[in-house]
């Protein structure tokens, strides 16, 4: 049959409608692949599962069937091609992945930057954090701890003596003796600080007599009485506890017995006892043994927390002879001249005893007429007078003194103070 010319146009016009959305698809497909080959260095997507893919292709041919209800030749266009060309989607085949996959390897062999992927996760590695560190930080607070607390514990014995108000005690009423004073001071601080001690404290007071020695031993036992106990001072007076009549072993037993059970006593509480012994230099050989061995390091712990202050007038010839001559000069009040006077009075009394060899000696030089002066407006206010100067001045001219230079020496020191003033 003749087909009319008037059909065959209306015809290629729907061949030309339809066959220029698929050019559309061709053209879109070209530049998908185009956009692809670009993103070679994104990450590769995933694969569809089989099953997917299978039913965007039903979709697709379902879709092809509802437009050839419309226009018959395009369904049979969709017929023949469909089983012989590949449909654009945006599933792509294992093949093709693998194709990019090498030339994505190629390109990474070119260039030397490393490209992570997007969806994972960077860590650094791990540290390892070392045990030992810890030990040590718990070590360093460990004794700083106990670096605190045992400045805090000096801290606390020194307030319980109350150092401070007996040295301003001590210097307010011992005239004359300031290097004395602080020295004795100086000693109690540094062994009062703590109660753990390897040899008990000796304090030997020597020098000329009324120079203020056994005035010292006074305010020792008055202040440590005060703040401790009465039970923990014992002063001896060797002419008085052990007479020359008595013998020397009954005395030995006497003041052993003494200084342990005070020792015994004290250590139960944890306080220092304080041994003042008077007039050493009339001590018999037998009780000087007994001292020393009081004094040894190697003994146990109670015997070494104690404080023994020995008085005498050992040595004091050779005080009375370094002073006057040296009076003119300010030896006497340099460390030089307090080393020098130590090493004169030492070897004087280590011939006496040996147990001096293991005591801190502290020399009491010769008191100057002001400071008799002063001793004498002392005891005035004590016995309720009225301290007259003229009247003082006059007393103390009475006493004798030793005159170098500009500078008078009293060759008895205050120790007629008290009779002088008793006889007002």
């Amino acid at each position: 049959e003749e087909v009319p010319d008037a059909v065959i146009p209306a015809a290629s016009k729907k061949i030309t409608s339809i066959s220029s959305p698929l050019r559309a698809i061709v053209r879109l497909r070209r530049r998908h692949r185009g956009l692809k080959k670009s993103r070679l260095h994104l990450e590769l997507p995933r694969e569809k599962p089989a099953e997917f893919v299978h039913t965007r292709l039903l979709q697709r041919q379902l879709s092809l069937n509802r437009t050839s209800l419309y226009s018959p030749s395009m369904s049979f266009f969709n017929q023949s091609g469909f089983e012989s060309s590949q449909y654009f989607t945006f599933d792509t085949s294992v093949e093709h992945y693998s194709v990019k996959k090498c030339r994505r390897k190629k390109s990474r062999r070119k260039s030397r930057m490393v490209l992570y992927p997007d969806k994972t996760k960077k860590y650094l590695p791990a540290e390892e954090k070392s045990k030992a560190k810890r030990c040590l930080l718990l070590l360093i607070a460990i004794i700083f701890f106990q670096i605190l607390n045992a400045i805090e514990n000096l801290d606390d014995n020194l307030q319980k003596y109350d150092l401070d108000g007996l040295e301003k005690t001590m210097h307010r009423e011992v005239f004359g003796q300031k290097v004395a004073v602080e020295s004795i001071v100086e000693l109690l601080k540094d062994y009062l600080a703590t109660h753990i001690h390897n040899k008990p404290l000796v304090i030997s007071l020597n020098g000329p007599t009324g120079v203020g020695k056994s005035h010292v031993g006074w305010v020792l036992a008055k202040h440590f009485r005060s703040v401790m106990d009465n039970d923990f001072v014992l002063q001896y007076f060797v002419m008085h506890h052990c007479p020359s009549g008595v013998a020397p072993l009954t005395c030995e037993i006497d003041l052993s017995k003494k200084i342990s059970d005070m020792v015994t006593r004290a250590e139960i509480e944890e306080k220092t006892p304080l041994f003042i012994l008077d007039e050493v230099e009339l001590m018999s050989p037998v009780l000087l043994d007994t001292l020393s061995r009081f004094f040894e390091p190697n003994q146990t712990n109670e015997f070494l927390n104690a404080i023994y202050i020995l008085i005498s007038n050992l040595g004091g010839a050779e005080i009375t002879k370094f002073v006057i001559q040296n009076a003119s000069t300010e030896l006497l009040h340099q460390q030089r001249g307090a080393e020098e006077l130590l090493s004169i009075i030492q070897p004087v009394l280590v011939s006496v005893h040996p147990l001096w060899k293991a005591t801190n000696i502290v020399p009491f030089v010769l008191l100057e007429k002001s400071h008799v002066i002063n001793c004498f407006l002392e005891q005035m206010r004590r016995e309720g007078l009225y301290p007259d100067q003229k009247h003082i001045e006059n007393l103390a001219n009475q006493l004798s003194y030793y005159t170098t230079g500009d500078k008078q020496y009293s060759s008895m020191g205050c120790k007629q103070v008290v009779a002088k003033v008793n006889l007002l």
